[in-house]
């Protein structure tokens, strides 16, 4: 039975996109899990291993701009349709990790609390997501060093809620998220 794993990272991000990854497996990966249960070494790894014998690989990325516009849950129905984009490959399951179906429009998808840990194909989504935006995020720092976008990828931490206050926020921040939304409020 072929199955697509579906998952998403970067949801509650405060800088830079969020990024759904779908695969399909045709091949047994050994080591396949949750993704924030494995060190960064042992993602790009794997993440090596999914590109090298995957049945399919999508990943639909949607900027903090859009999200700003749209909204969270669009951004995640609108993520999960770029990923999509291409899939030629009939499947027999769609799995989901989490308890939404954000997958809007999409036949035979099933939602699944921690799916990401227990189905190799959402892991195996769940890994090449975080490996492709964390490679942007990392990226994204050199641009913007001040925000040290490398050590934390956009998250809340201390470090960069600190940096928000210090330098203001930049493009790849999401200004419909808190704590920016009322900074940026309190500027106008």
């Amino acid at each position: 039975m072929m199955v697509l794993g579906i998952d998403e990272v970067g949801r509650g991000s405060l800088a830079g996109p969020l990024v759904i990854g779908a695969v399909a497996l045709n091949v047994e990966i050994n080591g396949l899990k949750d993704s924030k249960l494995l060190s960064r070494k042992q993602r790009l790894v794997l993440a090596e291993q999914i590109y090298k014998h995957a049945k399919y690989i999508g990943l639909g990325w949607v900027s903090a701009q859009e999200i700003d516009r749209i909204g969270l849950t669009r951004s995640l129905a609108l993520g999960a349709k770029r990923a999509f984009n291409g899939l030629n490959i009939g499947v027999d399951k769609i799995i989901l990790d989490g308890s939404h179906n954000y997958a809007e429009g999409i036949i035979n998808c099933q939602t699944l609390v921690k799916a990401d840990n227990i189905i190799p194909a959402v892991s195996a989504a769940s890994i090449i997501a975080k490996v492709a935006r964390d490679d942007y995020m990392i990226e994204l720092a050199k641009q913007f060093p001040m925000y040290m976008f490398e050590s934390h990828v956009g998250y809340g931490t201390l470090q960069h809620r600190k940096a928000i206050i210090t330098h203001g926020a930049t493009i790849q921040h999401r200004k419909s998220f808190e704590p920016i939304k009322s900074m940026s409020q309190a500027f106008e």
